[in-house]
């Protein structure tokens, strides 16, 4: 199966932490992200920030020809509907250019309507959220629904989206309520870099979710940095200046009063990955994990372009077919991953596949 890239596009420059950036977007680094990223060949970006992404997309599409845009959506408090408008509308602008990441929160968001802390409620929130979601796009009458969740009457969008019969939905989470949610919604399950044992396990959990319903096995995406230096010791110098930074940003930052010290299972996963040793693998690194509490997806492959792509490939062998890469100097990165990485990547899928080809050949011929 070919295999995708994603990036990931801010409106600022995250790395410089608290004291540098603002909060405002920055469209000229917008715009040059954007356009670095096309560059470079990335099949999408992850739209990061909170409820601008869907105003940001739709400025950068306005920059790119392309470039595809995945949407991180968190179900909850805006209803189904709503949600189904404006998704609806941004695929329009964008001329079928999205994707929907529905996002469950490590924990509720009071200050945006979200009291539930249950997890498993979270994730059964979700569920039901989607199913109107995708019902919203796909009806040609008005319904009513009668939910756990939510009690809605004549729901109906004018507005259908341009993909048909609605773009595509991804899902992530590590708990495993979340693998069930995937398996029934979205045809691309993201996860965090763990070491590939860890990784095989997770994707196990996910085609069993998908048999137990009938469904086809979502496929995966895995997010992880990428340090890419000349040489080996290049690279991991600039791991631990990257590292150095990140730890200093966090220490200067104030607390975040919205999660309350709770740690999503990703979270205690990377965590517990980082216990059994700060190295993994061929070149997987935790040191920007803990620098951070692991609160995101924060682990790096760090070494020389041939190191890095090894490592991409051995998470590929193991059933990965959508890579979501971001640095942490995000547009100098975008451009050494177009020249570096993307394309032996790609080249060397290809000729795996042409392998394979000509491996099963003899034997259809033969049947």
């Amino acid at each position: 199966m070919p295999v995708e890239f994603v990036g990931a596009l801010a409106g600022r420059n995250q790395f410089q932490g608290p004291q540098g950036g603002g909060q405002n977007l920055d469209l000229e680094f917008l715009r040059d992200l954007a356009r670095a990223h096309e560059n470079a060949d990335f099949d999408r970006v992850l739209m990061l920030g909170g409820g601008e992404s869907i105003v940001a997309t739709g400025f950068a599409a306005s920059v790119t020809e392309n470039l595809g845009f995945m949407i991180p959506f968190r179900p909850g408090p805006l209803t189904p509907l709503q949600g189904a408008k404006s998704l609806a509308a941004l695929d329009h602008v964008t001329k079928g250019r999205i994707r929907v990441h529905a996002i469950t929160g490590i924990t509720a968001e009071p200050g945006h309507g979200d009291f539930v802390t249950d997890k498993d409620e979270r994730y059964a929130r979700t569920s039901e959220y989607l199913d109107v979601l995708i019902r919203a796009w796909t009806s040609d009458a008005p319904f009513d629904h009668e939910g756990k969740y939510y009690q809605l009457r004549n729901v109906f969008s004018p507005v259908k989206p341009f993909q048909q019969p609605h773009p595509p939905v991804s899902f992530g989470g590590s708990s495993d309520a979340a693998y069930h949610v995937a398996a029934r919604h979205c045809d691309l399950y993201a996860l965090w870099a763990e070491p590939i044992s860890d990784v095989k396990e997770q994707i196990a959990k996910l085609h069993a979710a998908a048999a137990a319903i009938g469904k086809p096995t979502p496929r995966v995406s895995l997010s992880v940095r990428l340090i890419v230096g000349k040489t080996e010791a290049q690279a991991w110098e600039r791991a631990h200046s990257i590292t150095e930074q990140l730890a200093s940003n966090r220490r200067n930052a104030a607390p975040n009063p919205l999660f309350h010290g709770v740690q999503g299972t990703g979270t205690k996963r990377l965590l517990a990955a980082a216990e059994r040793g700060e190295r993994h693998d061929k070149c997987l690194w935790f040191g920007t994990a803990t620098a951070v509490g692991a609160t995101h997806d924060s682990t790096s492959l760090v070494g020389t372009p041939e190191q890095i792509v090894e490592a991409l490939l051995d998470y590929y062998d193991i059933g990965v077919t959508t890579f979501l890469n971001r640095g942490y100097e995000p547009l100098y990165d975008a451009v050494d991953y177009g020249r570096w990485i993307i394309p032996a990547v790609r080249e060397e899928v290809r000729r795996r596949e042409e392998a394979a080809v000509k491996a099963a050949s003899p034997v259809l011929q033969s049947a």
